[in-house]
């Protein structure tokens, strides 16, 4: 997994408890999945289809850094499938783990399109054409 931005909690990011507030925890996850999508697709008319079971394996403290990280899991005709981790930077304990997020390719009216990417393997190097 590939971890591509960080964030610092700061004092509007924090629940009752003090601790990072789970919505906004998935408010980023959902923009860095959007944004990765974005670059993959190499279009910003994409859209959050699906997101599945999210745990939520420890929290983050006021001051302390985290990063999201993406893997793409699988190349659709109109979507990609990721999957999400946020870890603390420094510790490196997983905060949050999503095992998939579909995001979807439209058009202007919000209708899915084929993105036109090539189908790639898991780990985003392109796929070894076979020689007959």
């Amino acid at each position: 997994m590939k971890f591509y931005s960080r964030k610092m909690i700061k004092h509007e990011d924090l629940n009752h408890a003090s601790q990072l507030f789970g919505g906004t925890v998935l408010a980023w996850i959902d923009e860095e999945a959007w944004v990765f999508a974005c670059c993959q697709m190499k279009t910003t008319h994409v859209v959050t289809k699906f997101m599945s079971e999210i745990e939520f394996i420890s929290s983050a403290k006021l001051g302390e850094v985290i990063e999201i990280g993406i893997n793409l899991v699988h190349i659709g005709t109109t979507s990609v499938a990721l999957a999400c981790q946020v870890r603390n930077k420094i510790t490196k304990k997983i905060i949050v783990h999503v095992d998939k997020i579909i995001m979807v390719s439209v058009d202007k009216h919000g209708t899915k399109i084929p993105h036109g990417i090539n189908q790639r393997e898991p780990n985003n190097k392109p796929q070894e054409k076979m020689q007959a």
